[in-house]
């Protein structure tokens, strides 16, 4: 199993795109795709962040899941239409992580 922890920095002012588009479209479009979202955060700074992990199998699993998903003509549009006053996201960081064996108990 292989677990993906993506940061996104976001542009000023943008926090409340970024909730819409997740919210009303982009964890459907995921569910859709059989991409698995572990868990979901917002940074309590005053800069706007967001975390999420995500799950795969495997990372040909991860490559694929993500190749269909920007080919994908419904996020697509929600991408274009959602950054019609600029964009949102000004850099995704992504951290991959595998579970210690030694790490036992169930979240």
């Amino acid at each position: 199993m292989i677990y993906e922890l993506r940061i996104y920095k976001l542009f000023p002012g943008k926090l409340d795109h970024i909730r819409r588009r997740f919210a009303d479209h982009t964890f459907r479009i995921f569910e859709r795709l059989g991409m698995q979202v572990c868990d979901f955060w917002e940074d309590m700074e005053d800069e706007p962040k967001l975390y999420y992990v995500m799950r795969y199998e495997s990372m040909e699993e991860r490559v694929r899941q993500w190749e269909t998903f920007v080919q994908d003509a419904e996020w697509n549009e929600v991408k274009q239409a959602s950054e019609q006053s600029g964009k949102i996201v000004e850099r995704v960081d992504q951290i991959f992580l595998k579970r210690a064996e030694y790490f036992n108990r169930e979240l």
